[in-house]
């Protein structure tokens, strides 16, 4: 089975969005968004795109020899976004603290989407109901000269992969 070279996407041209998010933070949000309800954010690295049927082992009454193994509900990895930390301030991990620290929370949706060398999405995924579960700093060292890389870590109810 043959494939056109041009058939496969790199993995570095993507782009993140959060929609729907309410932070409460006296219309910064809505001002930052323009009206389009929609915050695009540059990160290195997205993670976690997974999802996997778990099973469970039920044992027939009376037989031995086998366990039937039935599905069970999917289950998602937590989508990890990596970027670099920044001075600016950033309505992200205002929104991150607010849950992370002062356990309030916004759920939104996120989209990730691949994009062609021509900006065009091929692969969509949407995570819904998302939330911050965890906010990270890389390792600080006198020895090293890189970027301090800031993560967030979201889970989110359910994924889907809308094309």
């Amino acid at each position: 089975m043959s494939h056109k070279a041009d058939s496969y996407v790199p993995a570095f041209h993507f782009e993140v969005a959060f929609l729907s998010v309410g932070l409460g933070l006296g219309g910064l949000l809505e001002n930052a968004l323009n009206g389009d309800d929609n915050i695009g954010m540059a990160f290195s690295e997205v993670s976690g795109i997974s999802a996997s049927l778990q099973t469970e082992e039920v044992v027939e009454g009376g037989n031995n020899s086998f366990t039937y193994r039935l599905p069970k509900p999917a289950k998602y990895d937590n989508l990890v976004l990596k970027r670099a930390l920044s001075t600016t301030p950033s309505l992200l991990v205002m929104w991150a603290n607010e849950a992370i620290y002062n356990f309030n929370f916004h759920p939104c949706t996120v989209v990730v989407t691949l994009l062609n060398e021509k900006h065009i999405p091929v692969k969509v995924w949407a995570f819904n109901n998302a939330y911050p579960v965890k906010l990270e700093v890389s390792a600080l060292g006198a020895d090293k000269s890189e970027l301090v890389i800031e993560s967030l870590e979201l889970a989110y109810n359910y994924s889907k992969r809308i094309f």
